[in-house]
């Protein structure tokens, strides 16, 4: 019982038989005579394998310990599973919202528009012989010079990111 459940909880732990001599100050061979059952440790040497194998004393000498190597892979399959979704709801709900952010950003091209096409420039009537005012004129103009030009643009990207965003089930 005690080679089988060495070798098994140094197996399920990952360490070869070298690492787990390194830790325990011993020799490789020492490890691999424990696992065939050509010696045994004593009960110093059997304390501190428990504890490098984080296991109690009880279960290195109990009854066989069994591999649980299907469950291992249920569980990082069933671990994965909800991954992938939680992966896949993240990306529905960021191109749902890069959607709305498309959609909006049409809308406010659309409503600048008609504010700039109801005021008409109003601010040409202004007097500009104060200097303040003149600045504030020249801000004024040149939003709209500039937003008249690059605004256009603007729509067709949105659209097409619209297009590109949009729910197909």
């Amino acid at each position: 019982m005690l080679k089988e459940n060495i070798k098994t909880i140094r197996k399920s732990k990952g360490l070869s038989q070298q690492e787990l001599a390194v830790k325990l100050n011993v020799v490789r061979q020492t490890i691999s005579k424990w696992e065939q059952g050509l010696s045994v440790p004593d009960s110093d040497m059997l304390l501190s394998i428990s504890e490098v194998l984080e296991t109690p004393v009880s279960t290195l000498l109990g009854e066989n310990v069994i591999e649980p190597e299907v469950d291992d892979l249920k569980a990082i399959s069933a671990k994965l599973e909800v991954i992938n979704l939680q992966l896949a709801q993240r990306k529905i709900t960021r191109k749902r919202i890069l959607h709305w952010i498309f959609i909006s950003m049409c809308v406010v091209i659309a409503a600048i528009f008609a504010i700039l096409l109801a005021l008409e420039s109003f601010y040409l009537g202004w007097d500009y012989s104060e200097p303040e005012t003149a600045v504030l004129g020249v801000l004024f103009h040149s939003f709209e010079w500039l937003f008249v030009r690059v605004a256009p643009i603007m729509p067709i990207g949105a659209i097409i990111g619209i297009f590109l965003t949009w729910k197909k089930e």
